[in-house]
This record gives C-alpha cells, sequence and structure tokens, in this order.
C-alpha cells in the first residue's frame, strides 16, 4: 500500500533522508493518519519512493521499533503500534529544538475563514433536526416507510435493464437536466395521473426536490426579495428563502389552506393539493385567485405537491400547474416517498423560459447528474408499469393505516386533539385543544412511555396553536395500537403529576 508522508518539509529540516524519512513517519503516527494496525509499506518499495537504499529504510524501521511506534510480524511485515500514541507521548520530555521544530511542521493553527453573506445567513440559521426515534419505541415520527411490500424483483429487473448489455450503458452520460428517458417516463406519468401537459423538454431533475427548491429560489430571488411561504408550511422552503436573502412574507391559513392576499413578493410556495402539514386541500376559486395575482405582479408560483401521490378517497384534486394557462407555475414533484428514502430524484416541471437558467444552474453544482443507473431504471419500471402497481397497492396499505390510526385518536385521545380532515398523505396533523404548558408536559411523558410525536411548531414561521403530526406509514396496525395505548398513559402521567 503507497502512503503520503510530509517528508519533502522534513527534509528541509533535517540533513539526512532517513532522518526526514523517521520524523514523517513517526509524525504520521502520532497524528493518527497512520493509525494502530496500519501496515507499512516494505522497504523495497519505500526506498524506491522516496530514492533511498533499503538499508537506510530497514534503519528508519529499526529506530521505530525501537522506540515503540511499530511492531514486525515475520512473514507478514511491519505494522503501526495500536499502542502508539500513548508510548510515543512519553518521549517527548527529551526531544531536543530540531526535534520541537520538526513535530511543529505538520503541526495545525485554528484558523477562522471569512465567510460570504451567503454563508453567515447559513450558520445563523442552523437546519432544524428531525427526531430520531430509538428501535424500542413505537414512534409516529417520519422514518422512512417499511419495505416489505417493495416490488424487489422488478426493481432488481429494472436496474439490470438500466445498465445495459455488458455494462455498455454505464459508461455513458447525460445531461445535467436528467436522463431523457425519465424525463419522458415522468411527463406521460403526470398526463394521466395529475393531468398536467407536461413535456419532457420542460423537465429537470434533481438529487431530491430540495435541491430544486433552492436552485429555484437562488435564480429567482434577489437578496432582499419577498416570497411568500405558507404558515405553518415546510420548514425548508423557509431556510432556503433566508439563506437567499429574501424577505419572508407570511402566508396564513385557514380550513381551507392558504388564504389569497395582495402580496408584494417577487415569489410563492404553495402546496394546494394536500397542504403541507396540516392536509387541508386548496379550493378551485383561491387557486384561480392566486393565478391571477401571478399574473398581475409578474410574480411565480412554485407548487410542492409533496404527499399527493397517495390518496385514500374523493376525486382527484387538480393541480395548480394544470390550471395555468400564464406560465406562471412550477410544478416540483419527488420519488422519495413514493419509492424508497434513499432514491434521492426529485423533479420540476417549468415554464417554458424557465429551462435554460435552471439547467445552467443545475450544471453549476452537478455538471453530470448523480445516480444515472437509478435514474434509468426508474424510467424503465415506470414505463412496463410497476411505478403505478406499487402506488395502487401501496395506497390501499397506507390508506388502511390512516383510517386505524384516525380511529385510534378519536376514540382514544378526543379530549387531547382535534383531527384536521385528510384523505391523502402520511400523516395525520392533529390540533391541541389543552394549554401550551400541558402540550409540553405531554410529550415528555410520551417520549417517557415509549413513544414520540413531531411537534408542528417545526413547521411555524411564528408562533402558532400548539399541533402535533403524526405519521404512520412505517406502523403495522398493531403498533399503531400500542402507540396510542402509550399516549394515552402518558396524558394520565400528566394528569397525575398536577
Amino acid at each position: 500500500m503507497n502512503i503520503t508522508l510530509a517528508y519533502d518539509q522534513y527534509l528541509a529540516i533535517y540533513r539526512y533522508k532517513y532522518l526526514a524519512l523517521y520524523h514523517a513517519l513517526r509524525a504520521a503516527i502520532l497524528e493518527g493518519t497512520l493509525p494502530g494496525s496500519t501496515q507499512l509499506p516494505s522497504t523495497r518499495s519505500l526506498a524506491m519512493h522516496y530514492d533511498m537504499s533499503r538499508g537506510s529504510v530497514s534503519q528508519v524501521y529499526d529506530m521505530l521499533l525501537a522506540d515503540g511506534y511499530v511492531r514486525t510480524v515475520t512473514g507478514r511485515g511491519t505494522f503501526v503500534s495500536e499502542d502508539s500514541f500513548s508510548s510515543a507521548s512519553g518521549n517527548n520530555k527529551g526531544e531536543n529544538k530540531a526535534s520541537e521544530s520538526a513535530a511543529g511542521v505538520s503541526g495545525l493553527t485554528e484558523t477562522t475563514i471569512p465567510l460570504s453573506a451567503w454563508g453567515r445567513r447559513l450558520l445563523a440559521r442552523p437546519t432544524p433536526l428531525y427526531e430520531q426515534s430509538s428501535k424500542h419505541v413505537v414512534s409516529f415520527l417520519s422514518s422512512g416507510m417499511r419495505m416489505e411490500h417493495f416490488p424487489y424483483s422488478e426493481w432488481r429487473s429494472a436496474l439490470s435493464y438500466a445498465g445495459g448489455k455488458e455494462g455498455g450503458l454505464l459508461q455513458s452520460t447525460c445531461p445535467p437536466q436528467g436522463d431523457a428517458g425519465l424525463r419522458k417516463a415522468i411527463a406521460a406519468h403526470l398526463r394521466i395521473t395529475r393531468g398536467i401537459r407536461a413535456d419532457a423538454e420542460h423537465i429537470v431533475l434533481f438529487s431530491g426536490s430540495m435541491q430544486g427548491i433552492v436552485i429555484l429560489t437562488q435564480l429567482l430571488l434577489d437578496a432582499g426579495g419577498s416570497a411568500v411561504v405558507e404558515d405553518p408550511g415546510f420548514h425548508g422552503i423557509r431556510r432556503a428563502v433566508e439563506i437567499t436573502g429574501g424577505q419572508l412574507l407570511s402566508g396564513k391559513l385557514d380550513g381551507s389552506g392558504l388564504i389569497p392576499e395582495d402580496w408584494d413578493a417577487r415569489l410563492l410556495f404553495v402546496t394546494p393539493s394536500r397542504q403541507f402539514p396540516t392536509g387541508v386541500v386548496l379550493p378551485l376559486e383561491r387557486r384561480r385567485t392566486l393565478l391571477e395575482w401571478a399574473q398581475q405582479h409578474d410574480a411565480l408560483i412554485i407548487e410542492d405537491d409533496y404527499d399527493s401521490e397517495f390518496r385514500w378517497s374523493g376525486r382527484p384534486i387538480e393541480p395548480l400547474k394544470a390550471l395555468d394557462r400564464g406560465e406562471r407555475v412550477v410544478y416540483i414533484g419527488s420519488f422519495s416517498n413514493t419509492m424508497f428514502s434513499g432514491l434521492r430524484l426529485g423533479f420540476a416541471v417549468l415554464p417554458p423560459s424557465l429551462v435554460k437558467p435552471t439547467i445552467a444552474a443545475k450544471a453549476l453544482y452537478e455538471p453530470s447528474p448523480v445516480g444515472l443507473l437509478e435514474q434509468r431504471a426508474l424510467a424503465r419500471f415506470m414505463n412496463t408499469g410497476g411505478y403505478g402497481r406499487h402506488l395502487r397497492r401501496m395506497t390501499r396499505i397506507y390508506g388502511e393505516r390512516g383510517r386505524i390510526l384516525r380511529a385510534l385518536l378519536t376514540e382514544q385521545l378526543k379530549e387531547l386533539f382535534e383531527l384536521l380532515p385528510g384523505d391523502a398523505g402520511l400523516q395525520v396533523y392533529a390540533r391541541w385543544l389543552r394549554s401550551r404548558e400541558e402540550f409540553v408536559a405531554f410529550r415528555s411523558a410520551a417520549r417517557r412511555r415509549g413513544t414520540d410525536f413531531r411537534d408542528a411548531a417545526l413547521y411555524q414561521v411564528s408562533q402558532g396553536e400548539p399541533a402535533a403530526c403524526f405519521a404512520f406509514a412505517h406502523l403495522s396496525a398493531v403498533e399503531l395500537e400500542e402507540g396510542v395505548k402509550r399516549l394515552l398513559l402518558a396524558w394520565e402521567d400528566v394528569q397525575s403529576a398536577t
């Protein structure tokens, strides 16, 4: 194995090559760049690499062995000692100035690097972390979907097809816009399932929908410009606006979703088909009002269709993009929920005038798209009908889980929560009916009982009413029952403590 050492730096300090090599190896061991049990190159290899005799390299190894930095194994070679750092640390007291100087060659000086305004805004608004649940609890935190119903055989077949005969397609590339076959498959899917007159040339693929949101925000919003975001709404959108330097305008909600206003803004983010996180549906009249507002203000609407693929009842909701006649709407979608969370594939259906700048911005981040094999496999999966069958199957399964959870919460926790109506999506939004202090105490008690849920405050621009989000796609019927039982016990704990 070849290793890289700060040999030249030590050669400038020490007169002899063997001493420079000794101190370079010693420093690498002490700093941990050559950790314990690492096998060192043979004396022949190291001698050739540093233009030294094998005898000189052998002398270096003998010195390291005598000092306890390395050990030798007959027939196998020379290895860094597991306890080399601790054994070496006691030998530092008697070093001469030259050794101290040599140790300083690889020492690091902590330096504060000045950031741009964008970087300072990024650090000023830390990323809100999703809570991670333990394996030993029944948690209503979103933790991805279970994969026992995933069509593995069809997906493996699609991956094999995407690789091409003898892997020929693995060596091919595609433009930053993404694989043409997948863009065509998405366009066909959207025309049938969402009523969107999509053209493959107007679709750009991203590494997840969030990348698309960030890039589009940077393209469309100047520092100091205003953007309307739903309150409550997806916190990732809020961060994208703030870090770009934009000003947030809070879009208020009621039982019918976003309330249209005459905003002085360039950009509007909205989730009309299923408002995130509340799940309410924006009526047709309000959708048309938003389109009129965009036309009058020369503004653009970014429609995030998150979670809308899974609809349990009622007629399909027509997206805002399907109503758009003035090319004022960007439609954002993702496959992370419908397929599996590790498939980071999102897309945007763009107005024609926005395609070229979006591709240019995407190329700046990714000159060549990532996950090309997965893109082509997904195109195959969609074209052969596998994706449609998978969606129908999972809609039935998740719909039943959603109905079970709603029934359990309504029956057992009706004094605590008011469930907002919803016939789609993978979580239930519930308004808290008691005091804010009791909400905090209840959540703490739930954690002690081995369950948890998401505090809806994560999605609020300004402090609103306490509410909870209960994700259910990853839980079986038995786990849903157990989780609600633990929530009920948690409330009893709160009552007994007061």
